[in-house]
């Protein structure tokens, strides 16, 4: 409360008294942690970390508010395998069959996308049935049979995989 003493027109004592309030300007920052972009209360999309960007607006007084963001932008993980398998191939609880690629999306350790693509080629693993007659001996692969039967051989194709051959053979004696 403020007094101010004077004399009036007439000549007489005149007083007038201000009772002030002054209020203050508040100040406060909104802390932030977004995946990859983050609007804020200014309209500025940011897709970086910042700790400078202002904004005024008007506190409970009708006084300035000033708000500084604090903001940490996260990012995804985003990664590409690639491998080769015979026949079958199992990635993240799926077993794959066909050559191709494939994704596979799900949250890092920030809760942002972690997303994986597997790029996977198939090889094949081959198979091949012979059947053969003979007199009193056959020799298949380096053996040599005197009996009739069923014998299977089993290798590695080009392609590094399973090669299983199969020999249906019938011997007959002279």
């Amino acid at each position: 409360t403020y007094t101010f003493s004077t004399t009036n027109a007439a000549g007489c004592d005149s007083t007038a008294t201000l009772n002030l309030t002054v209020n203050s300007t508040t100040f406060g920052t909104d802390t932030q942690a977004h995946c990859e972009e983050y609007t804020w209360i200014d309209g500025n999309t940011y897709t970086a970390s910042n700790n400078t960007a202002t904004f005024t607006l008007s506190n409970a007084a009708g006084c300035d508010s000033l708000i500084t963001l604090d903001l940490t932008i996260l990012e995804p993980t985003i990664s590409t395998t690639f491998e080769s398998s015979c026949d079958t191939y199992e990635w993240n609880g799926t077993t794959y069959t066909e050559s191709g690629s494939y994704t596979y999306t799900s949250t890092n350790a920030v809760g942002c996308d972690s997303i994986a693509t597997l790029d996977l080629t198939i090889f094949e693993s081959t198979t091949s049935n012979t059947l053969q007659t003979s007199c009193d001996t056959y020799t298949w692969n380096g053996t040599i049979y005197t009996e009739s039967g069923t014998y299977t051989f089993s290798t590695t194709n080009a392609a590094g995989c399973d090669s299983t051959a199969t020999l249906n053979l019938t011997v007959n004696s002279t």
